[in-house]
């Protein structure tokens, strides 16, 4: 090799990590705001990344992602928020109702895509479902709208119960109140009286659990709420050494023992949130893509824990539901 050869060969040799550093600064960063903990969140995770891979991107590949979990403590939630906002991830993706408040009091700038249970345009997230005009978009997913019919299937299982308990997370009051609204109406549709109880710490949900028998609750629904979604174990377990049916939000708790649950997919959910976010990596603007609304709604029964709590499960509700765990 000649000397001037050699030379341009060292040139372009030590030019070579300063390049491969400069595209690996030049990866886009999704910033990820979960108000709950890691541990629950492996299925909602893959479905999450999968919408990514349908929109062409990959973690670690052409994406990284910059996770920030509060661990259910929410007064976290803002300095995790500024932490996402000072890093300037490209895009910040937020999955509760709190996370996603706080994320908006963060910045006006930086793209956000959201997964709610409550109504982006009631509590003050976009102005419009079709037109969101800010920096916002995301999945709207079914939750308040479920409430009666969550009521309607528990009343169909549990006729005897006189009266039907809503766990609520004082914590999270906007939700919190919508819930109450939207179960208190139902209730008062068929005449079934609801008592709402509450608990916002571990501590709250063993001690409400030991006094619904005193308050005369027969049945309960649990609140679409990420305090309670992160802790399916601990509420089913309760639910069974009180002997109390009860109706859940999602599949997971279903799954973990828990008798019946009737609410929408989390992993179509978080499917649509990770396509949305890709798009918002290629270069579309939030504001003109429309709110999605998750449709995709599954009824679980356990039949196991039926039998143990002494309850037969009717037929109609047996041709109904989307899976019987036995």
């Amino acid at each position: 090799m000649r000397r001037r050869e050699f030379i341009t060969f060292l040139g372009a040799a030590a030019a070579w990590p300063l390049t491969v550093r400069a595209q690996q600064a030049a990866m886009p960063v999704i910033g990820f705001l979960g108000s709950e903990s890691p541990n629950q969140f492996a299925g909602r995770l893959r479905a999450f990344r999968q919408g990514l891979n349908e929109a062409g991107f990959v973690d670690g590949r052409n994406v990284a992602i910059e996770y920030r979990w509060a661990e259910s403590q929410y007064d976290r939630l803002p300095t995790l928020a500024v932490d996402l906002v000072r890093r300037q991830v490209t895009v910040v993706v937020a999955t509760t109702t709190p996370a996603v408040l706080t994320a908006k009091a963060a910045t006006t700038t930086i793209p956000i895509v959201f997964l709610t249970g409550s109504d982006p345009v009631e509590v003050g997230l976009v102005a419009s479902l079709r037109r969101p005009s800010s920096n916002m978009t995301g999945v709207a997913n079914l939750s308040v709208e479920l409430g009666s019919k969550q009521l309607e299937l528990l009343h169909e299982l549990v006729p005897s119960a006189t009266v039907v308990g809503l766990l609520v997370n004082p914590t999270n009051r906007i939700l919190a109140e919508s819930l109450s609204r939207g179960l208190q109406a139902a209730g008062h549709a068929i005449s079934q009286p609801i008592s709402i109880v509450s608990a916002g710490t571990e501590r709250d949900i063993d001690t409400t659990f030991a006094g619904l028998v005193q308050q005369g609750v027969g049945a309960l629904v649990v609140g679409n709420d990420p305090f309670f979604n992160s802790r399916p174990d601990q509420l089913v377990a309760l639910a069974a050494h009180y002997k109390v049916p009860a109706i859940y939000p999602y599949r997971e708790f279903t799954v973990a023992g828990g008798l019946m649950s009737y609410g929408s997919s989390l992993a179509d959910a978080y499917r649509q949130v990770g396509i949305y976010t890709g798009r918002i990596l290629k270069g579309e603007k939030p504001a003109d893509l429309p709110i999605q609304q998750s449709t995709k709604v599954e009824l679980v029964i356990n039949l196991k824990t039926a039998k143990v709590l002494e309850l037969t499960v009717p037929l109609s509700l047996l041709t109904r539901a989307d899976e019987l765990i036995e």
